[in-house]
């Protein structure tokens, strides 16, 4: 048995690691929302952006936090250059053409990883790594409490984008009838190559975030995108607030898990949501109906 106090540190904890998972699945879900694919190097390009933070911090000695200010325009740049010049004319234009190229990039990127980083981890020791947030008796983890504070500014601040400027608009306008906004002028390669950036630079703040308490290997990225594959299920495909939301629950349900079965059979609860959301309501929480 648990006492109440020892419950309760474990979900609010397990709460604030969701929020960064929400972050990884929010550019996964804006990329399906938008280009209607999955994008199987999404967990490969988290790494590359992991090992961009490690490497601002190991050879520059900068902050993981303030490295997001330079993976972040470094990540979207990345991102816009692989979706308009190579995914995008590689793919000729065809869904089925576009997860193939996408897996493609995930192999060359993992390998490319491990030629030049070898398998070995890599970490980051702050002073903050270990350090607790008291909120009366409960200890939270201050990375976590930080994670969950940039997650919930960053997702605001997505949401300023997609509604409040000229691009936002024309990503929506996309998402919604390609054609119709081919026709009015919008350059559709464009959009969809901004909108593969935006998720790229969301995979660079949770590289940040998750450093300071996490490893990093040419392999970490596929695991965090399996949790963040199940939290676009189960949030819907292409749905920023059912990212966001089904995040947290996702990371309410591992700490509830590893809390009651152990730490290596935390990610049970997981994959039992997963298959359970798929059986009973396989649009998500919150997609919409074909």
């Amino acid at each position: 048995m648990y006492s109440p106090q020892i419950v309760v540190e474990a979900l609010l904890n397990g709460l604030m690691l969701g929020a960064i998972y929400a972050l990884i699945a929010l550019g996964l879900t804006l990329i399906y929302g938008v280009l209607h694919i999955v994008n199987f190097a999404h967990g490969a390009l988290l790494t590359v952006a992991m090992f961009m933070v490690w490497l601002a911090c190991a050879r520059y000695g900068l902050d993981p936090y303030l490295a997001i200010l330079i993976v972040a325009p470094a990540m979207f740049a990345l991102g816009y250059a692989l979706q308009r010049f190579i995914i995008g004319p590689a793919s000729h234009g065809k869904d089925n053409g576009i997860l193939l190229v996408t897996l493609g990039l995930s192999i060359i990127i993992e390998n490319a990883l491990l030629a030049a980083f070898q398998s070995d981890t890599r970490t980051i020791t702050t002073d903050y790594s270990f350090r607790v947030v008291e909120l009366g008796p409960l200890l939270l983890s201050f990375p976590r409490v930080i994670g969950f504070g940039v997650t919930i500014a960053t997702t605001l601040l997505l949401w300023l984008v997609l509604h409040q400027t000229d691009i936002g608009k024309a990503i929506r306008a996309v998402a919604k009838e390609k054609l119709g906004a081919s026709l009015v002028g919008i350059s559709v390669p464009h959009v969809y190559a901004m909108t593969f950036a935006i998720g790229c630079a969301c995979l660079a703040v949770a590289a940040g975030l998750l450093m300071p308490s996490f490893y990093v290997s040419p392999k970490t990225g596929a695991a965090f995108v399996l949790v963040a594959f199940t939290i676009v299920v189960l949030g819907g495909m292409g749905s920023i607030p059912g990212a966001l939301i089904g995040g947290l629950l996702i990371g309410v349900v591992e700490a509830a898990s590893s809390l009651f079965l152990g730490d290596s059979l935390g990610q049970i609860g997981i994959f039992l949501i997963f298959i359970v959301t798929l059986l009973v309501r396989p649009t998500g929480l919150f997609g919409a109906r074909a």
